[in-house]
């Protein structure tokens, strides 16, 4: 018998599982479909039922692991950040620190990777044409519209947030 039928007749197993071990019903959907998705597209999956329903369950549960940390580490980042915030909230310069963050996470990613590339990491254009694959006049003109887009979503002037005010 196939992966995919075994599958099929493991599907309420592998659904009470990840039900039992998630806080919401589509949590435990969300973690049958990519255990599934997993064993479709893995390389060597176990052919017989005994050995595929262990793994399965398996699965199910790193995925879930993998879930519950990820969500600790951003309720982490986020109290840091928060935290951050508040204790530097009153500063001028803090506060354009903050706004230019803020700024920065409207711009578009490609936007985003070209200053990250250039002005956060120190990428010299040639090297950050290499990392991106493009000419090195593609990369100077995308590191020009980025700052400008910065400089004017940091002082107001975007057209997106003109449209607003």
């Amino acid at each position: 018998m196939s992966v995919r039928r075994h599958i099929e007749r493991l599907l309420p197993e592998l659904r009470a599982y990840a039900y039992s071990i998630s806080d919401r019903r589509e949590d435990g959907d969300d973690l049958v479909q990519d255990a599934v998705a997993r064993a479709l597209r893995a390389e060597a999956p176990p052919r017989s039922l005994v050995e595929l329903k262990p793994w399965m369950f398996r699965t199910i549960r790193n995925l879930h692991t993998d879930e519950l940390r990820k969500r600790r580490v951003r309720r982490e980042y986020l109290s840091r950040e928060t935290r951050l915030s508040s204790e530097l909230s009153g500063h001028p310069e803090h506060e354009r620190d903050i706004s230019v963050r803020e700024a920065f996470e409207t711009l578009s990613s490609e936007m985003q990777e070209i200053l990250t590339l250039i002005d956060i990491l120190g990428l010299k254009y040639d090297e950050a044409a290499k990392v991106i694959d493009v000419p090195r006049g593609t990369v100077m003109s995308r590191v020009s519209r980025a700052r400008c887009a910065l400089r004017e979503r940091v002082a107001g002037t975007d057209s997106d947030q003109r449209s607003i005010t």
